[in-house]
């Protein structure tokens, strides 16, 4: 499977970052799905079927971590790898990691973030097709 048949949800309420991130991935030539904000991660989810989901860990309300927890623990979409975006490494490793696949700490590397998302699509396909 190539990327164009892979689909990406991204989440952050900063509107910038949340082009910038879009942009990279639509560059890498996935399908992307944009959110600055959700009552439902799971309606949300499963409404749009992403193969992937990065998410700020800062967002207004509910915490970006909370909605990992919520990907990681529901039967339907607990295969979905995560990424968590953050600026705020210290506060996040105290806090535990609520299931993430993988972190990335702001500011990242174009081939941070491009090169993670493509080892966790990988290992995705592996895992399901293996």
């Amino acid at each position: 499977m190539t990327s164009k048949n892979k689909r990406v949800l991204i989440l952050d309420d900063n509107e910038d970052m949340l082009e910038l991130v879009k942009e990279i991935m639509l560059n890498e030539g996935y399908e992307v799905e944009g959110f600055t904000s959700t009552d439902d991660i799971i309606q949300l989810v499963k409404q749009h079927q992403p193969d992937l989901v990065i998410t700020d860990y800062i967002l207004s309300g509910i915490n970006g971590g909370e909605y990992c927890h919520q990907i990681k623990v529901h039967p339907e979409t607990s295969h979905i790898p995560v990424i968590m975006l953050s600026a705020f490494t210290r506060v996040l490793e105290s806090l535990g990691n609520y299931g993430w696949d993988a972190f990335i700490a702001k500011p990242f590397s174009l081939d941070e973030i491009t090169n993670t998302v493509k080892d966790l699509l990988n290992l995705s396909e592996e895992n399901c097709c293996a």
